[in-house]
């Protein structure tokens, strides 16, 4: 758990160090405009990200008299996580997965759908949720907003340094392959080092729902499930955008390349599980 911790710390730490630089080249007072927008934008992302996205899905809040286990799940976990008991949505869909989502502890929300409660067993289940909890305990809603401000930045600024750097004196022009760099290569490093964070987080989801649950193999079962389930039933490619919330990948197929991956390979997940003494 602490190496996942060090690990996002890093990667968050090369991010800013990536920021820095750029503004080493061509100073902050250009990009201030720039880093305002950035900001404001993922700041109502932030605060109503989670609302918008439940309106995406169609999430309707679990009534307790229709959900009555589910619900005493959810308190259960909570409860053993320390954490106040988040709402809890249903989303009508075949497609077997859940997802947490919510600026903090008050506001949170964690949203399954029709589709894993037919598929998982009760303990397969309690895994799953679980490991949401432990998304929402972890504040990866708030670390994964960082990561988007700095990587958004970032990307603006590469931007800027290329469509206005020739028009700097000298010193600060730069060379052609300099300007390439930040236009081309720099966002796409960024974008990489977002998505290994959220790989990152995956992982100590993971590993902090083992310690939840005291049972590895609970989360361990319903992954190999739930990565079976969604290749036959896969979300529609427009909420594509959305992907990363989910515990395992709701896109059919798989990426293209691991770098660009939002989750973790299911098999690398579950042998960690497996591997851990709770």
């Amino acid at each position: 758990m602490i190496s996942n911790w060090i690990k996002t710390i890093v990667l968050l730490g090369i991010l800013s160090a990536i920021l820095i630089w750029i503004g080493s080249l061509f100073g902050f007072n250009g990009l201030l405009a720039g880093l305002i927008v950035a900001l404001f934008i993922n700041l109502l992302s932030f605060l109503f990200s989670h609302k918008i996205v439940l309106f995406m899905y169609r999430a309707k809040e679990a009534k307790i008299s229709e959900h009555k286990d589910l619900h005493s799940m959810v308190e259960e976990i909570a409860s053993q996580a320390k954490i106040p008991k988040p709402k809890v949505y249903i989303i009508k869909s075949e497609t077997p997965n859940a997802f947490a989502t919510g600026p903090s502890y008050s506001k949170a929300c964690i949203a399954v759908t029709t589709g894993i409660m037919k598929l998982l067993s009760k303990d397969e289940l309690k895994g799953v949720i679980a490991h949401e909890i432990s998304h929402v305990k972890n504040r990866d809603t708030l670390i994964m907003t960082i990561a988007s401000v700095i990587a958004s930045i970032i990307t603006f600024a590469a931007r800027f340094a290329g469509m206005f750097g020739s028009s700097n004196s000298e010193d600060n022009r730069g060379n052609a392959l300099t300007l390439l760099l930040l236009m081309i290569l720099t966002p796409i490093v960024a974008i990489i080092i977002q998505l290994a964070i959220s790989r990152a987080r995956e992982y100590l989801a993971d590993e902090s729902a083992a310690h939840i649950t005291r049972k590895p193999s609970y989360l361990a079962h319903a992954l190999a499930k739930l990565e079976a389930g969604n290749k036959v039933h896969p979300i529609s490619a427009e909420n594509s955008a959305t992907a990363s919330l989910f515990i395992v990948n709701p896109l059919s197929g798989s990426s293209l390349l691991s770098l660009f991956s939002t989750h973790p390979p299911i098999k690398e997940r579950i042998k960690k599980l497996n591997e851990l003494r709770v």
